[in-house]
């Protein structure tokens, strides 16, 4: 399976190395992937550096310098994790070509997002390489161009672009417990939809906000081949497991 690990619920130390432990758990009952973002030590990294900071359409705008604070930042956090979790390996997209990318472009092809991109081609075999000698692969959302170059990759897509080439389930941990038809009612929580029903909540604006990117990237990560995305709390103790057999948060299948 694949563990998307967003930033936010990587805020508190101790609270990312309860979910490590949970992930090393994991592994006895199915090989894991993880994938991770890493926004609050990216933005922290930024301002030490007095290097400017913006987002656009919920996407940072990558610039050159910026590029290279992002990936230095990501590097040290991805051997962090990996030491958290244990018998884990940690890479980038650099490391044999694992994520290779493209620059994202706007409506008018140009490229206003910077050094922003998204993931075109995914080294699986590396991956199964890996899972079939006992690492646990835990993956830095920076790809490469064709070129060699960084491009900064929202985690959700690198996730769901992971879990399609290796067509595999993908649990989106955040800092929500799932989509809410009336949020924040928590008896509104949604525990399973179809990817009709997805896009039709959409358009009624019972999922909204940024709800909405996350849904997106379980559609992407179903359209490109994975058999559901289940969206999830990171913030509290003891739901990987659960989110893994479809016993928390919402599951999101074809």
């Amino acid at each position: 399976m694949i563990v998307k690990y967003g930033g936010n619920a990587m805020k508190s130390l101790e609270l990312r190395r309860v979910v490590a432990r949970e992930i090393a758990a994991l592994r006895a009952h199915l090989p894991v992937v993880v994938v991770h973002g890493g926004g609050p030590v990216i933005e922290a990294e930024l301002s030490a550096r007095g290097v400017p900071s913006e987002f656009r359409q919920g996407l940072r705008v990558t610039s050159p310098e910026a590029m290279h604070v992002v990936e230095m930042a990501l590097a040290k956090l991805n051997k962090e994790l990996s030491a958290d979790i244990g018998q884990a390996l940690g890479l980038m997209g650099r490391d044999a070509a694992l994520l290779v990318g493209e620059l994202l472009l706007d409506g008018a092809g140009l490229a206003t997002f910077g050094r922003v991109g998204r993931v075109t081609e995914v080294n699986a075999a590396l991956l199964r390489t890996l899972l079939g000698v006992g690492l646990t692969p835990v993956v830095g959302c920076v790809a490469v161009d064709v070129q060699g170059e960084p491009l900064n990759v929202n985690a959700d897509w690198a996730a769901g672009a992971v879990a399609g080439a290796l067509e595999e389930g993908i649990v989106f941990l955040t800092d929500v417990d799932g989509v809410y038809r009336a949020y924040p009612d928590p008896d509104s929580l949604v525990h399973m939809l179809g990817a009709q029903e997805v896009r039709l909540g959409i358009d009624e604006g019972w999922i909204a906000g940024g709800m909405i990117p996350k849904v997106q990237a379980a559609l992407e990560a179903l359209s490109r081949g994975a058999p559901f995305a289940t969206i999830a709390s990171g913030m509290a103790p003891g739901v990987l497991t659960r989110a893994a057999t479809g016993e928390a948060g919402t599951r999101i299948v074809p």
